[in-house]
């Protein structure tokens, strides 16, 4: 029987990267995967925030690919093989069935929000077959005992120790480790050996997913402007973007890399399923074919590309545990909760995950090689994801909410993007050594804590709970509402009319605002060549 001091199940980013961390403060890691890289996964788009995180783990522990990583431009000058699609903001339209596209010289149909200022310093959108495999290697090198194609079937947790078995190629594998992690996203491994309950009743949101790769999809731009549409000039390329199409009771998602390539996916409230699937088991090729004739844009888009493999389905995306943590075990935040792609959420929370389990470890670890954290930290760690998992639901289930209706849906995403401007300019500009546990989504802000469940309920009154079009005047006073709300961590300028749904990345309107941040002019200003990806 082999022995580690921490044995960590599913080798995705996350897992791989929480291990190579451990190695490097000296734990003896087992890094467990079922299958073999390379190989596919979605979850492909990352964030600032998540950018932040990347580069605040790459000096703390030297890592220098982290920070290679976290920025488009970086990323292509030092891995060009590993392939990646530049990622420069949000950019959301709204669809009407039956309809090609249409929107007016106001945008009634059309957000773009910028999320950085140039090619240089963007997000990027990971094409996870490499960029899993890369992390991989790295943990590796980093000494971490790496096996794959391992079938896990039991797990024992003592008081001591936990006992994992299983078996390889035919032969048994067992392993006794002092703790384990559960990096191994919705198959849960520890939920089902453990018999943790769900919670997913805490989740409000439901949606199916219908999804693939294709090569040769056409830029939405060119044929939105071919069905008639306006489109005054945008704050960056839409098309390299997190593109989101929003449709009848759901939405689709088409992130571009920059091989020709696209990951594409609808996803679909139970009504909306019900709408496009005529009964029997259902078929991913025919959905997805009725999903684009019903909507005739989003169909041209598609129409000269090719799927590289058979389009997907799954029935729900949401899942849930009770708990992330218990006595010798944990969960990174995917595994422990998952509610829908919308806001490209998943990359960033999974980072803090591993930020924050690396903290305490290496606190540990500080107090005598190779100890364990205490049971406190574990249990404040379980609480905070447990916020941040409502805090996502809530300001998912709020924007399908509001699908129907362009204006609401917008004005609610507002309550994102303030949150996350705040907080990335506050991380930029007054890092702070406890930043990996700030809360997600201003969890743990008393401006903005309360206004994701506030909206919610608003919206569920507006649309009856998303059955109808809000009335003028309800409209006009959800969005006065929004504004207010957003006001003391609106450093971005958002919620403003004037802009007409078009949001650059404006310094100027940071160094008018610096009061928010709690800094005056000179500090923002002298920081500026550095936000910029100039310095």
């Amino acid at each position: 029987m082999d022995r580690c001091q921490i044995a960590i199940v599913g080798s995705g980013f996350a897992g791989s990267l929480l291990a190579r961390v451990l190695a490097t403060l000296g734990y003896d890691v087992v890094l467990l995967e079922r299958g073999r890289h390379p190989r596919f996964a979605i979850g492909e788009s990352s964030t600032p925030l998540g950018n932040l995180a990347l580069e605040r783990l790459a000096r703390r522990y030297s890592l220098p690919d982290l920070q290679q990583l976290a920025a488009h431009g970086r990323w292509l000058r030092t891995f060009p093989e590993l392939r990646r699609g530049l990622k420069r903001g949000f950019s959301f339209y709204q669809h009407r069935p039956g309809r090609p596209y249409a929107n007016d010289a106001g945008n009634d149909a059309r957000l773009l929000v910028a999320a950085s200022p140039s090619d240089e310093v963007a997000d990027s959108h990971w094409l996870r077959e490499d960029v899993d495999h890369h992390f991989v290697r790295q943990a590796i090198a980093a000494g971490v005992d790496y096996r794959d194609q391992v079938e896990l079937a039991s797990v024992a947790i003592g008081e001591r120790e936990v006992q994992l078995r299983g078996h390889r190629d035919g032969a048994p594998v067992q392993i006794l480790a002092r703790m384990v992690i559960d990096a191994s996203g919705p198959a849960g491994f520890l939920k089902h050996q453990l018999g943790i309950p769900s919670a997913l009743r805490r989740t409000a949101t439901r949606s199916a997913l219908v999804f693939g790769h294709f090569q040769g999809v056409a830029l939405f731009d060119e044929v939105a402007r071919e069905a008639g549409a306006q489109l005054s000039p945008p704050p960056y390329p839409e098309d390299w973007a997190a593109l989101h199409h929003l449709i009848d009771g759901g939405w689709m998602y088409l992130l571009r890399f920059d091989h020709d390539v696209a990951s594409a996916g609808f996803l679909l409230s139970p009504q909306a399923l019900a709408r496009v699937h005529r009964g029997g088991a259902i078929r991913p090729d025919l959905l997805w074919d009725r999903l684009l004739a019903r909507y005739p844009s989003i169909g041209a888009q598609f129409a000269p590309s090719t799927p590289l493999f058979p389009v997907r389905f799954q029935a729900r995306v949401q899942h849930r545990m009770a708990t992330a943590a218990g006595p010798r075990w944990a969960a990174l935040p995917h595994t422990f909760a998952f509610v829908d792609p919308l806001f490209s959420t998943g990359i960033a929370w999974s980072l803090l995950g591993v930020e924050r389990l690396a903290r305490a470890f290496e606190a540990a670890a500080s107090k005598g090689r190779g100890r364990l954290p205490p049971a406190s930290v574990f249990t404040r760690y379980a609480s905070l994801l447990a916020r941040e998992a409502d805090q996502v639901d809530r300001l998912i289930h709020g924007a399908y909410l509001a699908l129907g209706d362009f204006d609401l849906f917008a004005s609610h995403a507002m309550l994102y993007f303030a949150a996350v401007s705040y907080a990335e300019a506050r991380q930029r500009l007054i890092a702070g050594d406890d930043d990996a546990w700030t809360g997600f989504l201003g969890v743990d802000d008393p401006s903005l804590s309360d206004v994701f469940g506030d909206s919610v309920s608003r919206l569920r009154r507006l649309t009856h709970g998303g059955q109808r079009r809000a009335r003028a005047a309800e409209r006009q006073e959800y969005l006065r509402w929004v504004a207010g709300a957003i006001a003391p961590r609106n450093i971005a300028g958002l919620a403003d009319p004037a802009r007409h749904n078009l949001y650059p990345v404006d310094f100027a309107l940071l160094v008018e605002r610096c009061r928010l941040l709690g800094l005056d002019r000179e500090t923002i200003t002298a920081a500026l060549p550095r936000l910029r990806g100039v310095a």
